[in-house]
């Protein structure tokens, strides 16, 4: 099933200003909140798409890819905003509902703080790398295999930090919630504020003796060989998105992602216009004039062309579909092959007495007809 349009979701244009997503979102949010909608299974998919698509349209970077490349453009395919469980939401995007991470309605209504409880729906850093990709693989998709060193969850303490089950205690002072609540009287009602605990800082539990291999972090570091698929159409600079293969946060909860940068690498002969590849072919005069046939590279191999008789230096041929795959699937671009005509620079004797002797020709006189086009006229043909 197609996701639908981030801006659809939310009900604002493409001009929407920060303050009016961050509204739109949190109207939507409230509006399909699952604890308002416990008979409703199907709100909390639309609660969850509604945090994916302020997650990037809040971003400005992303947001910006998205406007130019649809969903492809924020994620290849893969986004993690379409993984994103309740507490993950909660954790990242508490601020926007008042609390400190918990559910929205706590503070709304003075509910329970259960679904911001202890460390759980803390997240962890992202980890960023630079892949750098050739032309062909850009071109034609390709999968990676790669090597990353991240903070995963200790496997012997199983990431509480503690030496055993004796050595991990509740917290006295909020009860295990790891938030204090305040509740204040006024003119219109309770009003119910949160703060992270100061005693066990917002995880719920106080680690009393550590762990051996982890000294109490919850976390090892770890070399981990990930596959990454690319899809092809990626660009210079895009960011792709891999959810939960980032760092693991001190003592649980959910892991970062891994963004990977696309650097695209400098083709030996091809050069890369968007979705187009452009190709410099020198030929010299005498194969202008008299036509011929010549193989010119291509990112799937050579192919022949043909060159007519009397091509003029400037000429654009053009390869249709040798070009790259668009991102978000709208067929492929094209190879443009802008023809030069090779002047020598030296000549011999015996070469210089044969020009001389054709100088004064009249098929050797520049006299362009009315349908030769000049280079700006070509390229607005083209582009």
């Amino acid at each position: 099933m197609a996701k639908r349009d981030y801006y659809e979701i939310l009900g604002v244009d493409k001009n929407a200003t920060p303050e009016e997503i961050k509204k739109a979102y949190r109207k939507i949010a409230i509006k399909y909140h699952p604890d308002k909608n416990p008979n409703d299974p199907s709100t909390e998919d639309k609660f969850k798409e509604a945090a994916e698509a302020y997650e990037v349209l809040s971003n400005t970077e992303k947001k910006q890819k998205y406007d130019r490349f649809g969903h492809q453009g924020v994620n290849g395919g893969g986004y993690s905003g379409g993984n994103m469980n309740m507490e993950d939401i909660f954790s990242q995007f508490g601020d926007i509902f008042g609390g400190g991470g918990g559910s929205p309605f706590d503070s709304f209504f003075g509910g329970g703080g259960g679904r911001g409880q202890g460390g759980r729906s803390r997240k962890g850093s992202n980890l960023r790398i630079k892949l750098k990709l050739t032309l062909d693989e850009i071109a034609n998709g390709v999968e990676k295999k790669i090597k990353v060193k991240r903070y995963v969850s200790c496997g012997t303490c199983g990431g509480n930090g503690a030496k055993n089950s004796s050595s991990l205690q509740s917290c006295t002072t909020c009860g295990g919630s790891g938030q204090m609540r305040k509740v204040v009287n006024t003119m219109l009602g309770q009003m119910v504020s949160t703060t992270t605990c100061p005693t066990c800082e917002g995880e719920g539990k106080i680690v009393i003796d550590k762990c051996d291999v982890c000294h109490g972090e919850g976390r090892v570091m770890q070399e981990e060989v990930i596959p990454i698929k690319i899809p092809a159409g990626v660009a210079d600079g895009m960011q792709l998105s891999m959810s939960g293969k980032g760092n693991v946060p001190l003592r649980g909860g959910v892991p970062g992602d891994l963004l990977i940068v696309i650097e695209e690498e400098e083709h030996e002969l091809l050069k890369r216009d968007g979705n187009n590849v452009v190709y410099d072919l020198y030929v010299n005069f005498v194969d202008a004039a008299l036509g011929t046939s010549l193989e010119v590279p291509t990112i799937d191999g050579k192919v022949k062309i043909k060159l007519e008789p009397g091509t003029q230096s400037g000429k654009i041929l053009r390869l249709r579909g040798k070009g790259i795959k668009d991102i978000n699937g709208y067929g492929k671009g094209d190879q443009l092959i802008h023809v030069n005509i090779w002047t020598p620079k030296q000549l011999s004797r015996e070469e210089k007495e044969t020009l001389e002797g054709l100088k004064e020709s009249p098929n050797f006189i520049p006299s362009p007809g009315k349908n030769e086009k000049g280079f700006f006229e070509k390229m607005k043909e083209f582009f």
